[in-house]
């Protein structure tokens, strides 16, 4: 046993339980500090978004609040990291830093340096996986390169050995601590104005947030999956994004209780251990392809011509487009930080195909309005939709809103909840209340341009001007 400290940097692994690179470090026998740097300066470091930060500050402090519960406390410093952390480590006397691994270019860059420097320095440097099942360089073609479909990538990740997760340790050894900023000091949550209200109303961010998120899914959501997640107005989505994002749940903790379950069908099990594999495929991507959000992973796309409508991307961001679906779901985005995953394919096809606005303006947005905004799931998916990106959907898949609305929103439900001017609109006209009668329309207290919007683009000519732009860099 080593007298010399343990430092261990938390990064998007804010939890004490089956965390790789924590568990080592007790393993040690050293005592431990705990460290979490905000770096926004590094080069290539892309800032949170508001929501993020906003999730952010609080998982910080759930963070705060589980290390003193043991005794001990997380240090705060903000800053470059491959300046602070070496800094912190000569403050406490470190003799080992501890880390889970990232897998973005500026990061991988910024932990390549901090190793060098550190190992340089004396101090052994240890580094783990504890965000993703598999590592994105384990997971290979028959020709050893990357997989760019899904599928594939799937059935070879799924041959791999997956770790089985580890609780909190029950012993606990702190070294003194050196000092650190005041959480408050950060202002990671808005002010004035104040607008994450509906923020708080909707989430608990920390690792307790996250334990009850899952048991709840487990418990009602997970049985009915696959048949029922499709349904923005139905509680079968498991909303554990953002827990996975921040690490206050590891894939693996995810992945055990899911197949734990008991007494739930296979089809459900597997169509979510899917989705989980989906999240693995988009950092595979990520580490492969580093530039996902800047760059069209097709570059053939990169001949198409966008265009710059601020009026129509204005109406989409705020949740006016006439398009109730639509509507509902921006408008769940800007009061609760989330959007239900079939609203969102269907809320971004619009902004790229129906608006022919670039997929990286809707990419942009996502990343400042979600609190799960994640660098690998946000691109990939963007991609996806624009029919750009690895096994994308194509181009001429074009979702209509209305059809969209009426098959996964039978009922109006999810509109009425998101559109309250809706509200009293009849299910069979809720998704197209332009062709609803002016007797209905008056009866349901709506004024079509006045208290809900006419549709801003008519689908069907939208539908024809993408296509003809897609003809445009076809090549064939």
């Amino acid at each position: 046993m080593s007298s010399s400290a343990a430092l261990v940097c938390f990064r998007d692994d804010l939890r004490l339980a089956d965390n790789p690179a924590l568990h080592a470090a007790q393993q040690s026998g050293r005592p431990l500090v705990l460290l979490y740097v905000l770096d926004e300066e590094s080069e290539g470091i892309r800032p949170l978004g508001a929501a993020a930060r906003w999730w952010l500050g609080r998982a910080l402090a759930s963070l705060e609040d589980a290390s003193a519960a043991k005794s001990g406390r997380l240090v705060l410093r903000r800053g470059k990291a491959r300046e602070i952390v070496p800094i912190v480590a000569a403050e406490t006397g470190a003799g080992a830093v501890y880390w889970n691994r990232r897998y973005g270019a500026a990061e991988i860059a910024v932990d390549a340096t901090l190793k060098t420097e550190l190992t340089a320095r004396g101090l052994a440097v240890e580094s783990f996986n504890g965000s993703l099942l598999h590592e994105p360089w384990i997971v290979k073609t028959q020709s050893g390169g990357p997989f760019k479909v899904f599928g594939p990538f799937y059935r070879s990740a799924a041959q791999c050995d997956v770790r089985r997760p580890t609780r909190a340790g029950s012993h606990w050894h702190f070294a003194d601590a050196p000092a650190g900023d005041a959480l408050s000091d950060w202002k990671l949550e808005p002010a004035a104005p104040d607008w994450a209200g509906g923020l708080r109303e909707s989430w608990t961010p920390g690792e307790d947030g996250g334990r009850i998120a899952l048991a709840a899914f487990i418990d009602g959501g997970l049985h009915g999956y696959a048949d029922r997640r499709n349904r923005p107005d139905l509680d079968h989505t498991s909303r554990l994004s953002p827990y996975l994002r921040f690490g206050h749940l590891s894939p693996q903790q995810v992945l055990a209780a899911v197949r734990h379950a008991g007494e739930v069908p296979d089809a459900d099990v597997e169509k979510f251990v899917s989705e989980l594999y989906w999240r693995e495929f988009s950092y595979h991507l990520l580490f492969h392809f580093p530039d996902l959000a800047q760059v069209n992973f097709n570059r053939r796309f990169d001949g198409f011509e966008w265009n710059r409508d601020t009026k129509l991307e204005r109406a989409w961001r705020r949740g006016f487009t006439g398009y109730p679906l639509i509507d509902a779901g921006m408008r769940q985005l800007w009061q609760t930080g989330w959007m239900h995953n079939r609203v969102r394919m269907i809320a971004a096809s619009f902004l790229i195909k129906h608006a022919l606005i670039d997929w990286r303006r809707g990419e942009e947005w996502f990343w400042d309005t979600l609190v799960d905004a994640d660098p690998a799931n946000n691109a990939a998916s963007w991609q996806w939709v624009a029919g750009s990106g690895a096994d994308a959907a194509p181009y001429f898949r074009i979702f209509n809103p209305v059809a969209q609305g009426e098959k996964f929103d039978p009922q109006g439900d999810y509109v009425r909840r998101f559109l309250p001017e809706l509200a009293r609109m009849p299910a069979d006209v809720i998704h197209r209340p332009w062709e609803a009668s002016p007797q209905v329309l008056a009866q349901a207290g709506v004024t079509l341009g006045e208290t809900y919007p006419l549709p801003i683009v008519d689908h069907a000519a939208a539908r024809r001007r993408a296509l003809e732009r897609y003809q445009r860099i076809r090549g064939d």
